[in-house]
């Protein structure tokens, strides 16, 4: 018999076809001569529903018998199904029991929270919600490779091993083979790196765009896509220590250019996840309502909300206009706005949800607030940097275009106490054929959080690291 996938049958609906499925139960409702077992093979949302007739099923009593969460394979006949909520169903022929569960199984029908969920994040894909979540991160990352290859862009696998603190923050994850129980080191008492396995200090990266820029020189536009890390200690719904990063560089482009590329992404991402993950975002839509309604609190449909950012073009200001717009607004923030000072959450959140109604690209930063690379403006002192703020959760992408000059970056690098030798490639950069060049940076799992409405960023990635958890 051929074996089909739920979604296929779902889609196809080939009645009077005998076919083979093969899943995991979420439902057994058993009678003496007949039983109904509800199938999902994760495919899709939906569900087949079977039914079993003792007389047909020669293991009737072990297949009845089964519990949630087992696994197995039916073949059976497709058939018109009379049931609410149904166009087809299968009648069962024959029942093969892959693996049984128990009743220690955890995901049982009655409502779970999040939080326990986190703690059993190998079997939480098989809920109905996480397996909507994770075919929705599968589009937002399909949905980049799409937009960036037809935007003639080349994709760039950045390292993840790293001699370079290229935020300049220090939030870093050292990396070594030397015992620490017995580290090596100089009369002065610092480490002794040169026994080490790179013979340098070492950590696992925050960022690919300083190698991005290396081939942006080269080959005009290119993109990274991978994994980051980042040492810091938060212990919040918005922060991960190990997270997935989008950063596009781009030879010969402008702030402007820059702000229209960012802008063109997001709009791309979220009409492609609506139109090929829509039964999924309404059913997330649908879980966040009612675990609202059970924590007796307000909710409004996040969709209303990506349908705006999706259709409308994003207004641009100047920082020193958006410190100005707070401040004269009247409202009581918790962190007064302060020109030199990098904008809170709650002022992103202002300006584009209640300002502008709309998604807003702030530009033009003070540069003690902004990294090294970011390229100064002739008044020294902003630089050209841009963050876009969406309604809902505020800064969704950082960017800036970036510093040409070898003197300026030189005297940046020095500014910020940072050293020029693990640097030297990337000055170099300025020293053979410089060119004014852009990018910007989307984390993954905030681009997902925001499109799926997932209020904490450890429900969007398959096995969260935060402080003091590494499991799985």
């Amino acid at each position: 018999m051929e074996y089909l996938k739920i979604s296929q049958i779902l889609k196809d609906q080939p009645v009077g076809k005998e076919i083979t499925v093969k899943g995991w139960l979420r439902s057994v409702r058993k009678n003496k001569s007949f039983s109904f077992l509800v199938l999902n093979d994760g495919t899709c949302q939906g569900t087949l529903q079977v039914i079993v007739d003792a007389d047909a099923v020669e293991n009737y009593e072990e297949v009845s018998s089964l519990l949630i969460g087992s696994c197995v394979r039916i073949d059976g006949l497709i058939v018109e199904s009379g049931g609410k909520g149904q166009s087809v169903e299968m009648q069962g022929k024959a029942v093969e029991i892959y693996g049984k569960t128990d009743e220690s199984y955890p995901l049982q029908k009655k409502g779970t929270s999040l939080e326990f969920l986190r703690e059993k994040a190998h079997l939480r894909p098989r809920t109905n919600l996480f397996g909507a979540v994770f075919r929705v991160r599968h589009q937002l990352a399909m949905a980049t490779h799409k937009f960036f290859d037809q935007q003639g862009f080349y994709y760039l696998n950045s390292p993840i091993l790293t001699a370079v603190d290229a935020e300049g923050a220090g939030e870093m994850f050292q990396v070594s083979t030397m015992d620490l129980a017995n580290i090596p080191k100089h009369k002065d008492g610092s480490v002794d790196y040169s026994t080490d396995y790179f013979g340098k200090e070492t950590s696992l990266c925050v960022t690919g765009q300083l190698e991005g820029e290396c081939f942006a020189m080269g080959m005009g536009s290119v993109y990274t896509f991978g994994p980051t890390f980042r040492a810091e200690n938060s212990n919040t719904p918005r922060h991960l220590s190990e997270f997935w990063m989008i950063e596009p560089e781009v030879a010969f482009m402008d702030l402007e250019g820059n702000a229209k590329l960012a802008q063109d992404y997001i709009q791309f991402l979220i009409k492609h996840t609506m139109e090929n993950t829509s039964e999924e975002l309404e059913a997330i839509d649908k879980f966040l309502g009612f675990q609202a309604k059970q924590n007796k609190e307000k909710y409004e449909s996040h969709l209303p909300i990506l349908e705006k950012v999706r259709d409308t073009k994003f207004e641009v200001i100047s920082y020193t206009d958006a410190i100005d717009i707070l401040n004269k607004s009247g409202k009581k923030f918790e962190f007064k706005p302060e020109w030199g000072v990098e904008l809170q959450t709650e002022h992103e959140r202002f300006l584009s949800e209640e300002h502008f109604k709309g998604p807003v690209t702030v530009t033009d930063y003070p540069k003690d607030c902004k990294a090294f690379y970011m390229k100064q403006n002739e008044d020294g002192r902003t630089v050209r940097a841009m963050d876009v703020l969406v309604p809902g959760v505020g800064e969704i992408i950082g960017g800036s275009q970036r510093e040409e000059d070898l003197g300026k970056l030189k005297q940046r690098i020095s500014e910020m106490g940072m050293h020029e030798d693990p640097l030297w490639w990337y000055l170099e950069l300025r020293k053979f054929g410089t060119a004014p060049h852009s990018g910007f940076g989307l984390g993954f799992e905030r681009a997902i959080r925001y499109v799926t409405g997932m209020s904490n960023i450890r429900d969007v990635i398959p096995f969260p690291r935060t402080p003091k958890n590494c499991d799985f």
